[in-house]
C-alpha cells in the first residue's frame, strides 16, 4: 500500500480527482450502509438529487488527493494554486496578540485548510491541528509523520491532545478543529444538527471561552477540473455565548457549520456517521 500512495502522490490533481470520482461511486454502489446513511443526511439538510449525485463523487477526490498532500517533501509547498478569500480577516484577527481558533466542517479539502494556514501566516502563528488517529497501524504511522509540517502541528483526539491545543493557545498560537466530528464520550453534549439530535463536541466554544481566543470559520473549496483550492475564512455565522451553558454553545457552533455547508453542500462529506454515538474517551477525568 505505501508503494502505491507514492506512485498515486506523483499523479496530477486533475487525473487523482478523475479517478476519485470513479471510486466515489464504486463506494456507494457497493456498501447500502454507506448509501444509506449519505442519502439520510443530505436529506436532513434538504440537499437536492443534483448536489447529493456531486457529493457522491466529491469524498472520492477528498480520499485520492491525499497522497498528493501528504506525502511531499515536507518543506515543500502545496503542488497545486491555492487561492484565499477572506485572508483579511485572518491578518486582523491574528493582529490582536490572542489565540485563534480556526473552526472547519467536513467540507471541501479540509486537509488543505490546516496546511495552506501554515503556509501563509505559520511563521507568524503557529497552528496545532486535532485530528482523529487511524486505526490501521500502517496508516496511522503515515498520518503522524505526513501531517506535521513546518509551523504546522497535530494533536490527537483525545484528553491528551486537548492540554496540547489549550497550551498552544495559551502561547498565542493557533488551532484547528473539525467541530462536527463525533468526540468521545462525556466530551460533548447532544443538540441538533440539521434537526437531528447529534452528539456535539464541547471543545470548540471552550477553547475560546477559556482562553479569550479569537474564533473563525476556515474551509478549502476543491475547485473544478483539478484547477487548485480555494481558502475562505469568514467570522462564526452564529456567535458563541460567553461562558457556562454547554448546550447552548454547542449548538451554535452546529448553527455555523449548517450555515457554512449550506454554502456548498456538493462538498459535505454526507455519507460521515454525523449521528452515531460517542466511543469511550482515551483518559478519563480531565475536563478541557
Amino acid at each position: 500500500m505505501p508503494v502505491l500512495l507514492r506512485w498515486l502522490s506523483t499523479r496530477s490533481l486533475r487525473s487523482l480527482h478523475a479517478l476519485g470520482a470513479v471510486l466515489g461511486w464504486i463506494a456507494y454502489a457497493l456498501s447500502p450502509s454507506y448509501r444509506s446513511r449519505l442519502r439520510a443526511n443530505a436529506a436532513l439538510a434538504g440537499v437536492g438529487a443534483g448536489e447529493r449525485r456531486a457529493a457522491v463523487a466529491d469524498a472520492g477526490r477528498l480520499v485520492m488527493e491525499l497522497p498528493r498532500l501528504w506525502l511531499r517533501p515536507r518543506e515543500q509547498a502545496i503542488a497545486d494554486p491555492v487561492r484565499w478569500d477572506g485572508a483579511a480577516l485572518i491578518e486582523e484577527l491574528l493582529a490582536r496578540g490572542r489565540g485563534l481558533v480556526l473552526l472547519t466542517p467536513h467540507m471541501g479539502s479540509f486537509e488543505v485548510s490546516g496546511q495552506a494556514y501554515a503556509e501563509r501566516f505559520g511563521a507568524q502563528q503557529p497552528i496545532t491541528v486535532l485530528y482523529r488517529p487511524a486505526r490501521k497501524a500502517w496508516l496511522r504511522s503515515l498520518e503522524e509523520t505526513a501531517r506535521a509540517r513546518p509551523r504546522l502541528a497535530t494533536a490527537p483526539a483525545d484528553f491528551a491532545g486537548v492540554r496540547l491545543m489549550l497550551r498552544a493557545l495559551k502561547r498565542g498560537e493557533t488551532v484547528g478543529l473539525l467541530p462536527d466530528q463525533v468526540p468521545p464520550e462525556s466530551m460533548g453534549v447532544w443538540v441538533p444538527f440539521f434537526g437531528r439530535p447529534a452528539y456535539t463536541m464541547t471543545l470548540a466554544a471552550r477553547l475560546v471561552q477559556q482562553t479569550g481566543a479569537a474564533v473563525a470559520v476556515l474551509w478549502t473549496e476543491r475547485l473544478p477540473r483539478g484547477a487548485g483550492y480555494v481558502v475562505h475564512a469568514s467570522n462564526l455565522p452564529v456567535a458563541l455565548p460567553q461562558a457556562g451553558d454547554d448546550e447552548a454553545a454547542a449548538l451554535a457552533v452546529n448553527r455555523s457549520m449548517e450555515a457554512v455547508i449550506r454554502l456548498k453542500p456538493s462538498q459535505y462529506l454526507w455519507g460521515y456517521h454525523r449521528y452515531k454515538s460517542p466511543r469511550q474517551a482515551a483518559r478519563a477525568g480531565v475536563t478541557p
